[in-house]
């Protein structure tokens, strides 16, 4: 054992009882030593016995602090630490590596922590605009209409038109995707603003040369009576030119139509719009006169595709080649 090297408590002890041993006197004391009858006023043949006893525990006291001492400086390092006996040697290892030794332990272990999970991605306009959506062909509505805040600037040139855009409360359906399905339509350049004739401007207050109002089937048929006109027949959408509103059949805003089918809702409901402002804007009924050809957006596409025995097929555009 080193200079340096400290004995630990338990050992302390050990050599306590070694010195008590030695000078004659139990490691308990006096009071230990009456009780072994060690008198201390002087029985040789008691102070013989009290001799020979601690002896013997002075020679196994001896001989277990020479194993203990034994053990330890063997396990004893260069600057005087001592190895714990039990001791691995992963503990050891252990020991050495700290922190890190641990943590090389744990990821061997642990399994990799599962990717994140994607996000659903946003339905696109597109997607919405293909898209049917539940309503009752026989729905009826309170008759009450809020306008859809907000402004859409007219993007193009020519006349300037503006319009309002009023949906029949209750109804369910996006009011915003049908604002921009409105103002996008009749700004394309295959629509009524084909070549800068006009330009469309969306408002929410203010004056407005019409208002294309979204309602229940109910509602709009009420709206084109006042301008004598009967949707109820076939739950069709007009322009209800005595008033202010060009009318659109929420049924059919939802539900298409079978000469367009469920694939197409898209372009129906591109036809829909440009067909029934069309009317606003003074434009009449025209029907197709070539079998297989477009059919002129002005013809009542809803109702059928063939008249007279000509067959057409459907056609969203006011001017579908650009």
């Amino acid at each position: 054992m080193g200079a340096g090297a400290r004995i630990p408590g338990p050992r302390r002890e050990f050599v306590e009882a070694f010195d008590g041993a030695s000078r004659g006197t139990p490691p308990g004391g006096p009071e230990q030593a009456a009780l072994d009858g060690d008198d201390p006023k002087g029985r040789t043949d008691a102070a013989g016995r009290g001799r020979t006893i601690t002896g013997i525990a002075a020679a196994a006291v001896t001989t277990v602090l020479a194993v203990v001492v034994a053990g330890q400086v063997a396990g004893a390092g260069p600057d005087g630490s001592v190895a714990r006996p039990q001791e691995g040697a992963a503990d050891r290892a252990q020991a050495e590596g700290g922190a890190r030794f641990d943590r090389s332990a744990r990821s061997d272990e642990r399994a990799a922590p599962p990717p994140a999970a994607r996000r659903a991605a946003p339905v696109t306009y597109e997607q919405l605009m293909a898209k049917p959506f539940p309503l009752d062909p026989r729905f009826k509505g309170p008759g009450e209409f809020a306008a859809v805040p907000g402004t859409d600037r007219a993007p193009g040139k020519g006349r300037k038109v503006r319009y309002r855009i009023d949906v029949e409360k209750g109804l369910g359906l996006d009011a915003g995707l049908f604002a921009r399905a409105v103002q996008q339509t009749l700004n394309d350049d295959r629509s009524w603003a084909h070549g800068g004739a006009m330009t469309f401007e969306r408002v929410s207050s203010g004056e407005a040369e019409f208002v294309v109002t979204l309602a229940s089937p109910v509602t709009t048929g009420v709206w084109c009576a006042k301008s004598g006109l009967d949707t109820t027949v076939d739950n069709v959408s007009c322009d209800s030119a005595a008033t202010e509103r060009v009318m659109i059949n929420a049924y059919r805003w939802a539900q298409g139509s079978a000469t367009y089918g469920v694939k197409a809702m898209h372009a129906y409901r591109q036809m829909l719009i440009n067909h029934e402002v069309g009317h606003r804007l003074g434009h009449n009924h025209v029907n197709c006169r070539t079998p297989g050809a477009l059919a002129p957006v002005m013809q009542q596409q809803t109702k059928s595709l063939e008249v007279e025995g000509i067959k057409c097929r459907p056609n969203p555009w006011v001017f579908p080649n650009g």
